[in-house]
C-alpha cells in the first residue's frame, strides 16, 4: 500500500469514500496476488521498452490497476496527460476507435517516446471495430502503445493477439485477498473476526475489488465484521446451506431440497447465476461419489447454459435438483 494510501486510511468513516479508488495500489510493486505477471511488467517498465499489452483474466485481479501502475511509472505525475482509458463495453462502435483513439494518438505531447491508450474489455468490441483497431495499432505504433483489458482472450482476433505480449491474470489466492483485507482493516480501524474474513475471502471467489467492497459494506453497519454480517451484506448463501441443499436432493428427498433451494432465492435473495456459482464450486467439496459429482457437474452446465439464455431460475435449479434425487 503506498504511503499516501497509509495516510489517508486513518480512522475516517467508512462511507465517506469508495475503498476500491482508496486502497487501489499505486505502483506495480503493491499489487497483490500476481507476483509472476507483475514482475515480467515491471521489466518492460525498468527497460522503458514497452511493446503493446494484452491482460486477459476474470474481474476485480488487478488488470486495470496494472495499466494505471504502469503509467504511474512511465509518466510520473504527467501520467494522466498521456494516458487514455476507454471501456470498450460502453463504447462498442467503430467510431470510437476511428475518432477518439486516433485523435489521442495524432495530439502532441511532452518530452516521452509514446503515449498508452487503455482498453478496457476489449473483448466487447465488435469485429469491424478490432479490425479498425488492428489498423490503428500499425499506424501510429510509433508514438504509441496499447493496453488491452478483457475477460476473454479467445473473442479478440488473431491479427490483435500477435501485436500484444499476453499476460494472463488468474483468480487472486485466498491468502492474497486475506492479505488486503486485513491491511484495510487495520488502516480503517474495523473490528473483524477470523470468520468474518473467512466469510469475506469465500465470497470474494478470487476477486479483490468484491472483497473490498464486501468489507465497505459491512463496515458501514456500525458492528463488528463477523460472519453473518458478511453474509447478510452479500447475499452470499453459507457453505454449509448449500450443501444441506444438495445432499438432501442425492439422498432422495426433493422436498427438503426445494425448500433450502426457495430460502436462498426468496429469503437470502440469491440470483440463479449466483446459486449455481457457488454449486460449480463447491461439487468438490460435497460427499459425493466421483460419478455423482460428475452428474451433478453435468447438470450445474446445462442449468447455467439455460438461465443465461433467459430460461426461469428457480424452474432450471429445481430441475437440476429432481434430477439429481431421481438419480439411483
Amino acid at each position: 500500500m503506498s504511503e499516501a494510501s497509509r495516510d489517508s486510511g486513518s480512522r475516517s468513516s467508512p462511507g465517506r469514500e469508495i475503498w476500491i479508488e482508496k486502497y487501489r495500489p499505486q505502483s506495480l510493486a503493491e499489487i497483490h496476488g500476481q507476483e509472476d505477471t507483475i514482475q515480467r511488467l515491471q521489466s518492460y517498465v525498468d527497460r522503458d521498452d514497452l511493446p503493446h499489452l494484452m491482460f486477459a483474466g476474470p474481474a476485480g485481479v488487478g488488470k486495470t490497476t496494472a495499466a494505471t501502475a504502469i503509467a504511474r511509472a512511465l509518466y510520473g505525475d504527467d501520467w494522466r496527460g498521456n494516458f487514455l482509458e476507454l471501456n470498450a463495453s460502453d463504447e462498442r462502435g467503430i467510431d470510437v476507435v476511428r475518432d477518439r483513439i486516433k485523435s489521442f494518438a495524432r495530439s502532441s505531447f511532452g518530452n516521452y517516446d509514446y503515449r498508452l491508450i487503455f482498453l478496457d474489455e476489449a473483448d466487447s468490441l465488435t469485429s469491424d471495430a478490432q479490425s479498425a483497431l488492428r489498423r490503428t495499432m500499425e499506424q501510429f505504433s510509433d508514438n504509441t502503445r496499447f493496453i488491452l483489458s478483457c475477460n476473454y482472450s479467445s473473442k479478440i482476433i488473431d491479427p490483435i493477439q500477435s501485436r500484444c505480449a499476453v499476460f494472463r491474470f488468474s483468480p487472486l489466492s485466498d491468502a492474497a485477498v486475506r492479505a488486503q483485507i486485513e491491511e484495510i482493516a487495520a488502516a480503517e480501524g474495523i473490528e473483524t473476526t477470523d470468520a468474518g474474513v473467512d466469510a469475506l475471502v469465500y465470497a470474494a471467489d478470487g476477486d479483490m475489488r468484491r472483497a473490498i467492497n464486501a468489507l465497505q459494506a459491512a463496515a458501514t453497519t456500525g458492528e463488528v465484521v463477523d460472519e453473518e454480517n458478511v453474509f447478510t451484506v452479500t447475499s452470499t448463501a453459507r457453505p454449509e446451506d448449500v450443501r444441506e441443499m444438495v445432499e438432501a436432493a442425492v439422498d432422495g428427498d426433493f422436498p427438503t431440497a426445494r425448500a433450502k433451494l426457495a430460502t436462498l432465492l426468496e429469503d437470502v435473495g440469491m440470483a440463479g447465476g449466483d446459486i449455481i456459482d457457488q454449486l460449480h464450486r463447491s461439487v468438490w467439496e460435497f460427499d459425493l461419489s466421483d460419478r455423482k459429482a460428475a452428474r451433478l457437474m453435468d447438470r450445474i452446465g446445462e442449468a447455467d447454459y439455460r438461465i443465461a439464455e433467459g430460461a426461469n431460475e428457480q424452474v432450471q435449479l429445481e430441475a437440476l435438483l429432481a434430477s439429481l434425487a431421481l438419480d439411483d
